[in-house]
Parts: C-alpha cells; structure tokens; sequence
C-alpha cells in the first residue's frame, strides 16, 4: 500500500477513490480488508464502491455490488481499538434497511463478523465467504 507524509501528517492511496485518504485507524482496517478481499477471496476490485452515501446524512464504509450493480455486501469498518459490539451490529442493520443486502460484514481487523441476512433470520458465517460463494447466491 502506498503511504505517504505531509505536513506530518499521514496519508494511505485509496484505489477505490483514486486519491490518498488520512490515514486514520479505521481507515487502515478498511485499506487492509478490502484489499484481502480482492487479493485472496476474488471480490472484483471495480465492483467495491467505498463512502457510499445513504439517504440520511451518513454513508456507508464499504459496498460490494453485483455485476448488474445491485447491492450485495455491506461492510463497516471500525478502529482495531473498538470492540465489535452490539451498537455496532446495530448500525449496520439500520444501514441495511436501505441495502437490503444478503451479506453484511464488521471487521475492525482483527474480528470480523459476517452475517448471511434473508427476510426471516440473519446467521452468523465462520469466516469470509468467497467471491463466488456470495455471487453464486443471487443467481
């Protein structure tokens, strides 16, 4: 990853903005994640939007959509210092009223969480699902 200083001051190139980014604790969870999605679970990098506005004022960290562009996966990303916690499963939930995603993911690195949603119940996934596990389901 490409980091650079100025004015003291850290900043990490995003690819998915196609710019450098302040490199803040989160945001070096999300460069991180995203990029292990890309790299070793085969999410298509052009198919990942960051910063994605909702209809309030607030916007989404991560979507990952389908090739026809709907919306897939949603991820939110939190500082390796902040616990995954139920506030913070709650705020993608609310997220997802907007979505409606079948997949959402929490990681603040170290822990992830991801959750298979359908309209009756949400289940909670061991790990990651790959690229084609989670494009295989909306065929």
């Amino acid at each position: 990853m490409n980091i650079k200083e100025v004015d003291n001051k850290e900043y990490i190139f995003c690819h998915w903005r196609r710019k450098y980014v302040r490199l803040t604790p989160e945001e070096w969870v999300r460069q991180q994640f995203l990029h292990t999605l890309v790299e070793q679970y085969d999410y298509p990098q052009s198919l990942i939007a960051v910063e994605v506005q909702l209809a309030t004022k607030r916007r989404a960290d991560a979507v990952v959509y389908t090739p026809n562009l709907q919306p897939l996966v949603l991820i939110e990303f939190k500082a390796e210092s902040v616990s995954l916690t139920q506030k913070v499963l709650d705020q993608i939930a609310v997220y997802n009223r907007q979505f409606s995603v079948p997949y959402l993911i929490v990681s603040n690195g170290p822990q992830t969480m991801v959750a298979q949603v359908n309209q009756q119940s949400i289940t909670f996934l061991p790990s990651v699902p790959t690229w084609e596990q989670v494009s295989n389901k909306t065929k």
